[in-house]
């Protein structure tokens, strides 16, 4: 037995090392000069991100050279790490692939090594061009298989031909197709195609952000979080199974992989959910639906947050914002769906070593909270007061403070270590009480508050948020070993090596690491790049629009599902952050084109949250789920079937885009006043509790099919009060164009103004379109109009769209030059507050609520649901 599981954890590790760093581990100086590289490149990544270049005039770099240099490495490394076959060798690297490692790095940095030429003689290549672009493709795409497998590739391809036989398609689909050299020119040597904006978002935010995790994995935070976790959750019913979501919710915070959050936490959540009574299927399926779900979870969210910064024109604390409610509501779910699993089962709780008094117990959690409330509060005014009083020196001064309290909570920690609990194959495991855990690992936390405090507070851009994060991550690992040895109690053992030295190596291994992660995230960005550039080379967009209109015959539920499973088809071969640009380009203005012209108001990050949460899902769903593999490899049972059982506990979550698609206020969008996120985040919760209660088919306890229907539509009702509304009262009122400086004088910034717009199609198709204007700044209405990249055109008694800003929300949501404003949309003055259908959505769960314990008080039989 002790083999067979020593042989799993084997499997698992090179299960990782395939997945996301590569499977293959040359040896001497070969192993030494690619872990160097590896490093460099780390470090490369580092000072770009800095402020360094332009304090000094050093190595300062336009946004095209450094996604060439960066590709460039990706490239070479991947065909290094990344072996051809199954049966290639994992120790050596052969003559061929040096050769496709060389020819691939010089042809993508082609653009940087010759930017100036090409700068010179913009749209006409030269055959030396031509030449680098069609051998740098071909390389992108072996470089593709390898390290994302034959999904991206055949995606990627099949986008490519599409390309070429233009003009053999079906008509629907049909277009003039390019000739070699234009398809070569628009890819390979502009910002359109392979160097745009996925890769740009690689090298700016995505690799620092993988680089931080790494980091803080290294340091040892993804075990404290798991124990942690254990700690405070283990005692409970289905503890561990309660212990893999939070911990996945934990990771989330700065992993971005759906497969190594599966394996780091599962490797010990699924044996000992297998312990207390879960099933293998079931155990692997909730740590599956727990990991994906990771990258819902900001502030990183599998790196699309920052993309959703450049294709929905927000500021990044915006996105946060948006993402937040959503995600904490899936989780809270799926704690309740393992919940209601034990309850199910009758399965028991783990022991604590010493099982706290209900005294302690309250103690330790209402000092818990209102300690890290007071926390909280205390480093934003003291970082605050800081700011105001050293000024321009305030962030060596918060540089020196965070040093101070890294060293006395790592002095706190030395003198009052935690328990471990790292063996899962120990049969009997008495769980520590939680604050000794807690206190063993507070450090942990110093580059997460650097990470929120710039990003959110401070609002500086992703990439420097990033940077400095990075930089406070480095310096914790490098002095982690000094202060665990400058600290260590009087009769704990002396280190085996030298603190500084072990401090240097664990740096050096996370520069690696960071690196190695990153190599298949950049390549996948650059072909998302080569799709990306089809779809803009071809108009395929556009087709797609009078695609998807034409299969749902223009309904807006018919046209969501099928997009659903277009993401879902994508995503089943394609890594998460590609997915999401894929479907982003293809698919995100579908649904605003779609959604406008049937009248349905949709802000755009609601659009963009929609494709990216069922890319994500695909992870899990059969045939394909990588994060279902994984689990699957763990807990030994079926991958298929611990798919699909997955898929079914992330139910909660694939009907969260269509609520906030239909509801936005699930994105906290249009809410007025503290009591109205309050409702709506109450609501949001309970409606997610009951519908998980209704898939699980059970609550207070068993539920048969009518109450399972009851609470489905209590659910309908929490989730979606505005649709009751609209029944009896409509939510605009028509106002006349001419009105719309005037009102638009009223709207405060980010707020919306409706309009009615009608014009053409390019095929002088007559349409109308409903488009909500998010208002810029500006003393008047006019100028929050020009401000938010709308200029309008008074011709005679008719209101014209004379000019749509370029890459503007207004752009974006579907304003088109030359539509004339036919009406505005103003909301309905007597309709009352949609809040109030909460209250039969209350009653129907309290009605079930009490016929179940009415049964079960008299014992009645049930035929189950």
């Amino acid at each position: 037995m002790a083999q067979l599981e020593q042989h799993s954890t084997q499997e698992l590790d090179q299960l990782v090392k395939e997945a996301d760093l590569g499977g293959r581990e040359p040896a001497a100086r070969v192993g030494l000069a690619l872990a160097v590289l590896a490093g460099l490149w780390s470090l490369f990544q580092v000072w770009y991100a800095s402020p360094l270049p332009f304090v000094l005039g050093l190595g300062i770099l336009n946004d095209t050279e450094a996604r060439a240099i960066h590709l460039a490495i990706a490239v070479f490394l991947a065909f290094c790490v990344f072996p051809a076959f199954r049966r290639s060798s994992r120790t050596v690297v052969p003559w061929s692939d040096w050769l496709l490692a060389a020819v691939g790095a010089f042809c993508a940095a082609y653009l940087f090594l010759f930017y100036k030429e090409l700068a010179t003689r913009p749209g006409a290549p030269t055959t030396m061009d031509i030449a680098v672009g069609v051998v740098g493709v071909a390389i992108l795409l072996e470089a593709t298989r390898r390290a994302m497998g034959f999904g991206m590739l055949v995606t990627t391809g099949i986008f490519m031909a599409f390309v070429f036989l233009g003009p053999f398609m079906p008509e629907a689909v049909q277009h003039r197709g390019a000739s070699l050299s234009r398809f070569i020119s628009h890819m390979w040597l502009t910002t359109e195609g392979v160097y745009g904006v996925a890769l740009g978002v690689s090298v700016q935010f995505i690799f620092l952000f993988v680089l931080f995790g790494t980091l803080l994995d290294i340091a040892g935070a993804g075990n404290y979080m798991l124990q942690v976790s254990l700690a405070t959750l283990g005692h409970l019913r289905g503890g561990p199974a309660k212990v893999a979501v939070v911990s996945s919710a934990l990771n989330g915070i700065v992993s971005g992989s759906s497969v190594s959050n599966v394996v780091s936490g599962g490797i010990f959540t699924i044996p000992l959910m297998k312990r207390t009574g879960y099933s293998g299927v079931k155990a692997g399926a909730i740590e599956a639906a727990s990991s994906i779900n990771g990258q819902i979870m900001p502030p990183v969210m599998g790196a699309a947050a920052f993309l959703m910064v450049e294709y929905v024109g927000i500021p990044y604390s915006e996105v946060v914002r948006h993402a937040l409610l959503p995600a904490v509501i899936s989780y809270i779910a799926l704690f309740y769906i393992v919940h209601l699993e034990a309850l199910k089962n009758d399965l028991q709780p783990l022991q604590r070593a010493r099982e706290p008094t209900w005294r302690e117990r309250t103690l330790g959690w209402g000092l818990g909270l209102s300690g890290t409330t007071a926390i909280c509060a205390v480093l934003y005014h003291l970082i605050s007061a800081v700011d105001a009083l050293a000024g321009a020196a305030s962030g060596w001064v918060l540089a020196g403070l965070a040093l101070v309290a890294y060293i006395v909570l790592m002095a706190y920690a030395s003198r009052h270590p935690g328990v471990p609990i790292d063996d899962p194959k120990v049969r009997d495991i008495k769980l520590p009480l939680p604050w000794p855990t807690v206190r063993a690992g507070l450090h942990f936390f110093i580059p997460v508050v650097v990470l929120l405090w710039a990003l959110m507070v401070e609002e500086l851009s992703p990439g420097l948020s990033a940077f400095w994060a990075t930089l406070t991550t480095m310096v914790l690992v490098l002095l982690q070993p000094v202060m665990l040895t400058l600290f260590r109690p009087k009769d704990a053992p002396a280190p085996s090596t030298q603190p500084w030295a072990q401090g240097v190596r664990d740096l050096a291994r996370g520069l690696v690491l960071g690196a190695r992660n990153m190599i298949g995230i950049a390549v996948a960005c650059a072909s998302a790049g080569l799709i990306v550039g089809v779809i803009t080379l071809t108009g395929m967009g556009l087709m797609m629009t009078d695609f998807v209109e034409a299969v749902s015959a223009g309904n807006v539920l018919l046209m969501l599902l099928l997009t659903a499973f277009i993401c879902l088809v994508i995503g089943a071969g394609v890594p998460t952050t590609a997915n999401y640009i894929l479907v982003a380009t293809l698919m995100a203005p579908v649904i605003v084109e779609l959604g406008a012209r049937s009248g349905l108001v949709i802000p755009l990050i609601a659009v963009h949250m929609f494709v990216f949460y069922f890319g994500i899902l695909a992870d899990v769903t059969p045939p394909v789920g990588l994060a279902s593999y994984a689990a699957a490899a763990i807990s030994g049972d079926d991958p298929n079937a611990t798919g699909w059982q997955a898929t079914w506990y992330s139910l909660r979550t694939t009907v969260l885009p269509f609520v906030f698609i239909f509801n936005p206020q699930l994105l906290l969008i249009g809410l007025g006043s503290w009591v109205e996120v309050l409702l709506v985040c109450l609501s949001g919760v309970v409606a997610s509790l009951l519908f998980a209660a209704a898939t699980m088919g059970w609550f207070r306890t068993r539920c048969s099919w009518p109450e399972v229907g009851l609470l489905l539509l209590a659910t309908f009702l929490l989730f979606r009060p505005d649709w009751v509304l609209d029944r009896f009262h409509p939510k605009y009122v028509s106002a006349p164009a001419a009105d719309i400086y005037k009102v638009a004088d009223g709207l405060r910034e980010d707020e919306w103004l409706v309009v009615g717009i009608a014009g053409e199609t390019l095929e002088g198709k007559a349409q109308t379109k409903t488009v909500a204007i998010p208002m810029g700044k500006g003393a008047d209405g006019r100028e929050k109009l020009r401000d938010a990249g709308v200029t309008l055109a008074q011709l005679g008694a008719q209101l014209e769209v004379a000019q749509v800003k370029f890459g503007s929300r207004a752009r974006k949501l579907g304003l088109e030059q030359g539509y004339k404003v036919v009406e505005l949309r103003l909301p309905n003055p007597a309709r009352p507050s949609a809040h109030w259908v909460f209250i039969p959505g209350l009653a129907l769960a309290a009605a079930v609520w009490w016929l179940q314990g009415w049964r079960q008080r008299r014992q009645l039989p049930l035929a189950p649901a």
